[in-house]
């Protein structure tokens, strides 16, 4: 009986591309996720080793290259497992299956007398048996999946579900594991010298001063375009910071106004969309009616190494290498600016920094190619600055969410959402219009083209997690989609999940406390979902957590849930804090369900991670711009969690190993701030709504 095909194995049936046995002793495979620090290139060998029935030893897992690996899509979404996962899943099952049967031929036995144990399929007294790679020959991995073969039960499972070491630790830990260390022969350095506005245009520059310095090859420009390539890095940097000064720009004051960001949102023309309309029944006029607005600011993703793309054009083919979470989109969009055929172009993987989203990492890369074809036969390396991560990477949105309802009964009776910001995607190959930085200041240039939105099906953008998993008798939400974008943004992390969790559960919070029911019995009335009301009781056991609470002033709890994306993993947190002169967040209890779990050590990190990335946010991060510039351009301007700053985290999985893998990078994003917002309105009776919760905003919060 065959079984479906997972998405990305059906659109990547050769088997050759998931797994081959040509190096003896070794599997070699590969998968279309790309690894960015969160593990998931060593979750899916364990899978890879779990269905071949070889030692997790064996993998080789081979960074993404499109001329090869399996095409994929995006690294993103906390989705690697669902679908690079599965995929290996199956196509690793067919590969044993085939094998399995070329084993019971050539043996003469029947297949279902023989047993695999670490690539060698033997009889049931071991004394015959071939391996993998004595079959390899006769073993035609050319052939399609066909979905013929199941899948091991989890009952039998010995590599998935353990704390397998992670294969890229090695590399990372003795040096040379990222694209910044990559050393081609005569390779030269490159930078490129960036308008000083989102807008601005170059009128003119005087090249030959910097042409005349110490190890110059070339300067490149085309429009506003403006790069140029030394013979060493410190040499690139010095003709960089010369040829700034050498230009003259048209620059436009054409940022929002800082201190109003909501009322910018609100003045843009917008593209309404109805996420959500159930009336189960009718508003009750004797109800406790609410009203409440949350933002948040403009987010960097603040990756600690800034972005590095490396390219060589040697004969018809332009090679490059890039961290990017996408890179056959890269290809593509590539090929489509330059004009050729995506098949000369090969892109492959080589990891940089964690961002977790769009940062500049495409832009990086598109710039060496640019400059490699400027200088044929020489790879090209392109390291951007800090400033220019800062001013030039797509940021994550600032958004606005309006609130309005009505308790009655101890229940939720009403509740109406509205949302404004841009949408959320704005990665290479999500529109018609080209997705790379380089290309917007070509001659004559072009406006950058607005961001996309996954469907909300698949999670949304702008809409994910804005729709309540409560279960409400009236519940409508609207999303309102600004048509303009006067400074770039994209995709980051839980993407529009990190302001619309924080709104729904500050909310849910403040709607209890008027009721005046405990938080977390107010959330449990409120939904049917037993893996929902399972993570919430969970945390709650863990913390201790007491029945209407009171804080003392100085120390606080809160709590928050969230089912990411309304399809993915369940979550619930309970945030402790304390209060002086700043908020100081010193323990946060996590219950975390995400199905089945491969590696919980993965898992943990994953967690982990994300918690210290949104009590961050939460607390700290905000990009400072005036109306004309960015003006966030270093770490004091944009200041990130500190290592002494990182709460204890005490975290429970909750394993289902019989169901599927839900992923969780993202999962805990949305809840951080609205726990310890909700903590400090334990502890101190203030609700603060407006993202950061700075110190000066609780003190705006006191006084009013």
């Amino acid at each position: 009986m065959s079984t479906v095909l997972p998405p990305t194995l059906k659109a990547n049936p050769q088997l050759y591309r998931w797994v081959n046995f040509d190096t003896e002793g070794v599997v070699v495979a590969r998968t279309g996720k790309v690894e960015i620090g969160q593990g998931i290139v060593s979750a899916i060998a364990q899978i890879a080793a779990e269905e071949l029935d070889v030692d997790y030893a064996r993998l080789r897992m081979l960074p993404v290259d499109t001329s090869i690996s399996p095409n994929e899509g995006s690294t993103s979404g906390s989705r690697s497992l669902q679908e690079g996962g599965e995929a290996m899943r199956k196509a690793c099952a067919e590969v044993r299956a085939l094998f399995l049967q070329a084993a019971a031929q050539k043996l003469g036995v029947d297949a279902n007398a023989l047993v695999v144990k670490d690539g060698r399929f033997q009889t049931a007294d071991g004394q015959q048996g071939l391996s993998y790679w004595q079959l390899a020959p006769e073993v035609d991995l050319q052939q399609h999946a066909q979905g013929l073969a199941q899948p091991k039960a989890v009952s039998s499972f010995t590599a998935v579900g353990q704390p397998l070491g992670r294969l890229d630790l090695l590399a990372k830990v003795t040096g040379g594991a990222f694209i910044q260390d990559i050393e081609l022969p005569g390779m030269l350095h490159a930078r490129v010298v960036r308008p000083p506005s989102f807008k601005a245009w170059l009128l003119k520059v005087d090249e030959a001063p910097v042409l005349a310095m110490p190890g110059v090859v070339k300067v490149v420009q085309q429009g506003s375009f403006l790069g140029v390539l030394a013979e060493r890095e410190e040499q690139a940097i010095a003709a960089m910071e010369a040829l700034a000064t050498a230009c003259v720009w048209d620059e436009q004051p054409t940022l929002p106004d800082p201190h109003d960001l909501p009322g910018f949102l609100y003045a843009q023309r917008t593209e309404d969309e109805l996420l959500c309309d159930v009336a189960h029944a009718q508003p009750d006029a004797s109800s406790l009616k609410m009203s409440a607005t949350f933002t948040r600011p403009y987010l960097a993703h603040a990756s600690i190494g800034p972005s590095c793309g490396l390219a060589w054009s040697r004969g018809e083919v332009l090679e490059v290498w890039s961290h990017s979470q996408s890179n056959y989109a890269l290809r593509d969009e590539m090929a489509k600016i330059l004009g050729r055929p995506a098949s000369s172009i090969v892109v492959r993987h080589a990891e940089g920094s964690g961002c977790y989203g769009h940062n500049g990492a495409d832009d990086a890369a598109f710039d060496a190619a640019l400059l490699a074809l400027a200088i044929p036969e020489r790879p090209v390396r392109v390291q951007w600055m800090r400033e220019d991560e800062f001013a030039w990477e797509p940021l994550g949105p600032a958004m606005a969410v309006k609130l309005r309802g009505e308790v009655s009964d101890g229940r939720v009776a009403l509740w109406h959402e509205h949302i404004w910001g841009n949408r959320h995607i704005g990665r290479a190959g999500r529109y018609a219009g080209p997705g790379l930085l380089a290309a917007w200041h070509f001659e004559p240039g072009i406006e950058p083209p607005l961001p996309a939105d996954m469907p909300l099906a698949m999670g949304g953008g702008s809409q994910r997690n804005a729709v309540p998993y409560y279960d409400f008798a009236i519940k409508r939400v609207e999303n309102h989609v600004i048509q303009s974008m006067p400074i770039r943004v994209s995709a980051l992390r839980a993407l529009g999940a990190h302001i619309n969790v924080f709104a729904i559960e500050t909310f849910m919070d403040e709607m209890a406390h008027a009721a005046g029911i405990d938080p977390v019995a107010f959330r449990l009335k409120h939904l049917s979902d037993e893996r929902a009301v399972a993570v919430i009781e969970t945390v709650a056991k863990m913390a201790g957590w007491r029945s209407l609470e009171l804080g003392d002033g100085t120390q606080g709890r809160g709590v928050a849930f969230a089912r990411y994306k309304n399809i993915g993993n369940y979550a619930a947190v309970i945030a402790e804090v304390s209060i002086d002169q700043a908020v100081h967040v010193k323990r946060v209890y996590a219950a975390i369900d995400c199905g089945c779990i491969v590696n919980p050590d993965g898992v943990l990190n994953q967690i982990e991670g994300g918690m210290v990335q949104a009590v961050s946010w939460a607390l700290k991060e905000q990009m400072q711009h005036d109306t004309t510039r960015i003006t966030s351009r270093d770490w004091e301007s944009y200041p990130i969690l500190t290592f002494s700053e990182v709460p204890k985290l005490e975290i429970e999985l909750i394993n289902r190993p019989n169901d599927e893998s839900l992923g969780v990078g993202e999962g805990v994003s949305g809840l951080m701030a609205p726990a310890i917002g909700n903590a400090i309105f334990n502890a101190m009776g203030v609700r603060l709504r407006d993202l950061p919760l700075t110190p000066e905003r609780i003190m705006q919060a006191m006084n009013d």
